[in-house]
């Protein structure tokens, strides 16, 4: 390696333990295994530390901790580091996991009784200077490392952007002194984080003039009375004299510790691959094992999966081409498989094949078959269009097996699926069905162990050919219809900005948040609200606070509606229509950390129904010549839940004998009787009793209501002393969640939520917040998932000309023959409502229409 004047030079890396571990808890977000042990500082440290291992290839490693006994410091100043914060538990936890995987990944751990770790490193960096051939880098956050740079000792101080290099001239340039003056600068300013003292008063930019002219702590004191002091400094000098040069002790770093180890003892051996690919997969930190190649390493997977890891035949990785007819041959009952670049790769019976021919040639291999793969939708519509009875066959599709045991995870990939469950890593995008057997096998067990086995075969598995029959039916929708009001919307947007340009006097782009800003803060005048990067917000809710102070806003507000609404839906839709004008969209079944199912591709689920003109658009989706659309939706069904759960009797009640929960609650907010809740009274207290299912604060409620923080938090808290199990169940919910990682459905769907142990204040707020609703939105989307698998199959045993075109959060909607909606009505309420027993009853509201919107 080559370091100084060209020079080929050896290199030592040490790294500053501490530093690196708390940047990296601090800067990611909670990550945790699936039994709730906590891994993100283990993550983080080990990216940051692989870049620089990476970048420098050392010959020497060391990484230093510091040790909780006292220190020689602490013996001379015992207020030393006084005051400070106590570490986080789950970041204490993660301590022996990171310096395992560290001493793995071949980097020598060091800690010393009595010093501290700068002082470790400190001592091992200027090893260097013994040795005419070697350099040393320090990696560290701590600026306070800053004083061991010389020709020989750089640092690699981490920042929360990158790692800046700081050699002697750029430590100067920044500076504009010395790196063996810093500790004297130190010593004037002293440093709160360490709590030493230095001298009261004097700042940075005065400790560094002063060094700047003097030199040093010594050639200050000798020149004390120089007027190039002021009077009030050298008054502050003087009286702190003792302190000054204490100071300069505390933050000196010593380079002469006694470490038992010389130079030789830290040579750089290499990483124990097998060892470390054990540790990554015990701590399921699968993306180290891919980022490092542990995964493709013949060798390192055979010590690391036999035999004790894998305890199923997995078969081989070979594949052979295959005919239709030696398929057939081959296939019994169950058949593993998956699509890449235009070819069916195929497993059973212990064989791998691959097969790039027509799929409709596959009539007897592809019908009432179990089939494992991933993205059970994918490859049902693939048999539909190759002509084949897709839907005679049930799809073990991994990517909900995952999906039930952490709907939190995000989206999977066989690979990763692989390398969790299995150990085995792959490179993406090539064939891994062969693993896919035993996979499926092995997330199995995990989903009995986990209690979620009901979950996925209950509900997620059998969903997947219901979802992907309602996508390949589509919505039909008026394409003409939805066009001219396209255009109606066009001519709204340009009267809207007729009237924004002449308010605002003249012209400017009205969708540039820096000119529209411009506009209103500066030009008009208006009481700017917060500020981002670029100028001030001019988000939506910025604006609604903003209305009452000149009618530009509202204009703009509703600007933006319209281009949306047009831009979105109604100008974009029927572009996506097939030839018989139905929309087709995909169900995303893997995606929400609830439960409930999203919509993409057009994601139709987030058409706006608040304002009147969004209602609109449902104008435009309608049933088929001779057909009607009955649509289906559950009555506040997330405060009958919360009724059911928290078991409180004062809601049950309400929802037992048919009151209007909203005006009940509103007498019990607003200390009332009930026949003098008014409609204002009946509109705040709705919003109290579905904000307390989202964990409601009194500052969120006061915007939402427009009413003061104060009174906002009156109505919060009357209504949880009119309904007192409701309270005492959001408490215990969260102390639950505390305590076993996640929340839990009354079908035992799991939420895991480890936000709840962060050290971020927001992050656990947030995570309180989860916890709450979790359990009730979570039941909601099982129960509607339930019931969409129940009204299909009543549909179906009635013989109806039926099918479910959409579901939208708590909202159901069937196509019928006109001649059967009575009989469709009367099923569908049945289902939905039947489809699970709790101590209060689920209502459904049933209507119909030849279209989304008219319904009676």
């Amino acid at each position: 390696m080559t370091d100084l004047g060209g020079i080929c030079m050896k290199r030592i890396l040490v790294v500053d333990g501490n530093s690196i571990i708390n940047r990296a808890y601090y800067g990611m977000r909670p990550l945790t295994t699936k039994s709730g042990k906590s891994t993100h500082a283990v993550l983080g440290m080990i990216n940051i530390i692989s870049r620089q291992m990476n970048a420098l290839s050392p010959d020497y490693t060391a990484v230093a901790f510091d040790l909780k006994a006292p220190t020689f410091r602490h013996l001379e100043y015992t207020e030393y580091k006084a005051g400070r914060h106590a570490t986080p538990e789950d970041l204490l936890s993660q301590f022996p996991d990171a310096k395992e995987c560290l001493e793995l990944m071949g980097i020598h751990v060091l800690e010393l009784p009595g010093y501290e770790a700068d002082d470790i490193q400190g001592t091992v960096a200027k090893w260097a200077h013994g040795q005419e051939d070697t350099v040393s880098y320090i990696l560290s956050g701590d600026r306070d490392l800053l004083q061991l740079i010389d020709d020989k000792v750089t640092v690699l101080l981490a920042t929360n952007s990158d790692t800046r290099v700081m050699h002697r001239e750029e430590f100067i340039e920044e500076y504009e002194i010395a790196p063996e003056q810093f500790v004297d600068m130190k010593a004037l300013m002293g440093d709160s984080s360490d709590n030493i003292p230095g001298v009261a008063g004097v700042g940075k930019k005065t400790a560094a003039n002063l060094i700047k002219e003097f030199g040093s702590l010594e050639g200050i004191y000798e020149n004390i009375d120089d007027k190039r002091i002021s009077k009030g400094v050298r008054e502050k000098l003087i009286r702190d004299k003792n302190n000054a040069f204490l100071s300069r002790r505390l933050a000196k770093i010593i380079t002469d510790a006694p470490i038992e180890k010389s130079l030789s003892d830290l040579e750089y051996k290499g990483a124990d691959r097998v060892g470390l690919y054990k540790k990554f997969s015990e701590l399921e930190l699968n993306s180290l094992i891919t980022k490092m190649g542990l995964g493709k390493d013949a060798e390192v997977l055979k010590e690391a999966t036999a035999p004790e890891a894998i305890s199923i035949d997995v078969p081989s990785s070979n594949y052979e081409a295959v005919s239709a007819s030696e398929l057939e041959e081959t296939v019994k009952n169950r058949i593993c498989v998956q699509i890449l670049d235009g070819k069916v790769y195929i497993s059973a019976e212990n064989r791998v094949f691959y097969y790039d021919s027509n799929l409709s040639e596959l009539k007897n291999i592809f019908e009432n078959k179990e089939i494992i793969c991933h993205d059970g939708k994918l490859f049902f519509h693939e048999l539909s269009k190759a002509g084949l009875n897709a839907n005679s066959n049930k799809y073990l599709d991994l990517a909900l097996y995952a999906y039930a045991l952490n709907p939190g995870s995000g989206a999977s990939t066989p690979e990763n699926l692989a390398a969790t469950f299995l150990g085995i890593s792959s490179e993406r995008d090539t064939p891994t069905v062969h693993l896919f057997s035993p996979l499926e096998e092995k997330m199995r067990e995990e989903c009995v162990k986990a209690g979620v086995d009901k979950v996925l075969d209950e509900i997620e598995i059998p969903l997947v050919n219901l979802l992907a029959g309602i996508e390949e039916n589509g919505f039909k929708i008026n394409q003409g219809g939805m066009l001219e009001y396209a255009d109606a919307l066009s001519e709204l947007a340009e009267e809207l900005t007729a009237r924004i340009y002449m308010q605002a006097g003249h012209e400017f782009n009205i969708n540039s948040p820096k000119q529209l800003g411009e506009v209103l803060y500066t030009e008009l005048g208006l009481c700017a609200g917060k500020k981002t990067k670029t100028g001030f917000s001019t988000s939506a809710e910025t604006l609604e606070e903003l209305r009452r102070e000149a009618p530009i806003v509202d204009d703009i507000l509703e600007y933006r509606q319209v281009t949306k609404l047009r831009g979105t839906y109604a100008a974009a839709l029927p572009a996506l229509a097939d030839e018989n004008d139905r929309i087709h969209t995909d169900f995303k079944q893997a995606l929400t950390a609830t439960g409930r199912l999203s919509s993409a591709d057009p994601n139709l689920q987030n058409i706006p129904i608040r304002t009147k003109m969004g209602r609109e658009m449902r104008r435009y989706f309608i049933a088929d010549e001779g057909y009607s659309l009955v649509d289906a939706d559950y009555s506040q069904i997330e405060l009958r839940l919360l009724a059911h759960i928290s078991g409180d009797y004062n809601m049950t009640e309400a929802f037992s004998t048919g009151e209007d929960i909203h005006r009940k609650t509103a007498a019990a907010v607003f200390g009332v009787p009930e026949e003098t809740v008014n409609d204002e009274m009946r509109k705040r207290a709705k919003a109290v009793n579905f904000g307390i299912v989202y964990g409601i604060g009194g500052f969120s409620l006061a915007k939402d209501i427009g009413t003061s923080v104060p009174e906002a938090t009156r109505y919060i808290k009357n209504y949880l002393m009119n309904y007192p199990s409701i309270d005492a169940y959001l408490e215990k919910v969260v102390e639950d969640a505390k305590k076993d990682g996640y929340t839990s459905t009354l079908f035992g769907r799991r939420r895991y939520i480890p936000e709840l142990s962060a050290q971020n204040g927001n992050l656990r707020a947030f995570g309180k917040r989860v916890a709450m609703n979790a359990p009730i939105q979570g039941t909601a989307a099982d129960i509607m998932k339930l019931a969409m698998l129940a009204v299909d199959e009543g549909l179906k045993d009635a013989g109806l000309d039926a099918k479910i075109v959409m579901q939208v959060h708590d909202e159901l909607v069937v196509e019928v023959l006109d001649s059967q909606i009575e009989l469709c009505k009367k099923i569908v309420k049945e289902k939905m409502e039947g489809v699970a027993k709790l101590s209060v009853p689920l209502t459904v509201d049933v209507t119909v229409g030849k279209n989304w919107l008219e319904q009676a």
